[in-house]
């Protein structure tokens, strides 16, 4: 009798064309799109490169992040080793269209725009690619919610959402899977698929800390970013060493000129 109940509201359910679940997806990636970020961010970062774990180089970087009107910047200078000293890199968000990204090589001593049709181009030699460093727009993709509750990683009781590209030339993969914290609406775990619908990449967040900013606000901050290509075994991981929030930074960092210069 219990289970004609239950078939008989999840068929109620379909017929009236609404969710079994109490939440979406396409609303559960617009709060992750939308929850707080500091007004500004430093930190000193170390970028390990891998193959199959073993370590092939660790650079270190400083970072240098704003937020807004809700819209994040971020300047990251990469300190060591020597192939890749004084290298910087800037991205600004844009509202309703593609960042606007730069790089400044020291081998040519010049500034280039990044164009859109590199996004999907190694960035600066790491399994990231420069659109996985940019967040894509909620209503670029379709958003289905998989699953209510699944443990992954470090992190349990996640939200499960499928996105998939409405236009699948606006992205290297054909879809991607996320798993992402209820509390801070954070994804933790990314499954990334290429365009033949096979396991590409896992970005992986290992650890996230409370962070103390001002007016008594709080941030999750992600501290630990792995992203590994499955198909190479090749990892890239983001870690951060030192790290300060809404303590104000002068305006020039977020400039081209800044990246020219340094200073």
């Amino acid at each position: 009798m219990k289970m004609t109940k239950k078939l008989t509201a999840l068929a109620l359910a379909l017929a009236m064309g609404t969710s079994a679940f109490a939440i979406d997806g396409t609303e559960i990636m617009t709060k992750v799109f939308d929850r707080q970020k500091p007004d500004f961010s430093k930190a000193a970062v170390e970028l390990t490169l891998a193959k199959n774990g073993k370590v092939e180089e660790t650079r270190k970087v400083g970072e240098y992040g704003r937020c807004k009107n809700n819209l994040s910047d971020v300047v990251m200078v990469f300190l060591s080793p020597a192939s890749v000293k004084d290298t910087r890199f800037l991205q600004k968000e844009n509202d309703g269209k593609d960042d606007d990204k730069w790089i400044y090589l020291p081998s040519l001593k010049s500034t280039r725009r990044v164009a859109a049709s590199d996004g999907s181009k190694a960035f600066v030699g790491t399994d990231f690619s420069y659109d996985d460093m940019s967040t894509r727009e909620v209503s670029d993709d379709t958003h289905e919610l998989i699953k209510e509750s699944e443990d992954k990683g470090n992190f349990k009781d996640l939200y499960v959402v499928k996105s998939t590209p409405k236009d699948p030339k606006s992205s290297q993969y054909s879809y991607r899977i996320s798993y992402i914290t209820k509390d801070a609406w954070i994804p933790t775990y990314i499954e990334l698929y290429d365009k033949k619908g096979k396991l590409l990449k896992v970005n992986e967040i290992k650890a996230i800390e409370k962070k103390p900013g001002t007016n008594g606000r709080v941030y999750n901050v992600p501290m630990e970013n792995v992203m590994t290509n499955v198909q190479t075994g090749h990892s890239s991981t983001i870690k951060m060493v030192n790290l300060t929030v809404d303590q104000p930074l002068p305006d020039r960092y977020f400039t081209t000129d800044f990246l020219n210069s340094g200073k």
